[in-house]
């Protein structure tokens, strides 16, 4: 099936990004693959399903059809895995994970290829107790940055410890947030003053803007405008 088609570098691109974010919809390969418009990325998944190298899942009412690789990716791209398996449980707080990196990648001009995700994290962990760990970090500035989407609040020991330990491991760590889960955004205000490097962005100033953000964010601590990008 897959000598049906000459691979390009694009092609490697895109099965890269599939396998290293957990979800993929068409309008995240636009720009992961940097695809000059949708109708030609499109297009270019579409050869890549027909000679079996990837295949697109209707998982979720409402929500696009979801890129995965096949185990024929792994005969061509040095890639962590195969086929992966969807958690329908996750798949919108993942599909706001890679929302975010593309907003980070257009706002803070952050190449995609020097983001690494929660799966790369993991990887590099290796065997033994899994730790938390961010759904991406990336270098800014001489710093390093982690970002974290919180769709639910967790047990508050948990939520506080995870916030201690991005404390402990990054200079900066961002915290996105839907706009209505105010429980969440009070629990991160009250940490705010122990570990001064939360930042708290509201996920519809992100999804609503397609990926452009109109202002610096604002410390709420400091009340003094915070350039993060």
């Amino acid at each position: 099936m897959g000598s049906e088609v000459k691979l390009v570098e694009r092609d490697l691109v895109v099965f890269r990004e599939i396998d290293r974010w957990r979800v993929c919809l068409g309008r995240h390969l636009k720009e992961l693959a940097g695809f000059e418009g949708q109708r030609a990325c499109d297009r270019r998944l579409r050869k890549l399903i027909d000679t079996g190298y990837i295949e697109r899942k209707k998982v979720l009412y409402g929500v696009p059809g979801i890129y995965r690789n096949t185990n024929q990716v792994k005969l061509v791209a040095d890639i962590i895995g195969g086929v992966q398996k969807i958690r329908v449980e996750q798949v919108k707080h993942d599909i706001a994970v890679l929302d975010i990196a593309i907003f980070v990648q257009k706002k803070a001009s952050i190449p995609f290829v020097d983001m690494i995700t929660e799966k790369q994290l993991h990887s590099m962990d290796g065997f033994g107790k899994r730790k938390h760990r961010p759904d991406f970090i990336y270098p800014k500035n001489r710093q390093m940055y982690c970002v974290e989407v919180e769709f639910s609040l967790k047990s508050k020991d948990r939520f506080e410890d995870n916030m201690k330990q991005n404390f402990l491991e990054y200079d900066r760590q961002i915290w996105v947030v839907p706009d209505i889960e105010y429980r969440i955004i009070h629990t991160l205000e009250e940490n705010q003053a122990r570990y001064p490097n939360i930042h708290i962005l509201k996920l519809s100033e992100v999804q609503n803007n397609e990926f452009f953000y109109r202002s610096c964010l604002e410390s709420v601590q400091t009340n003094t405008t915070t350039q993060l990008w």
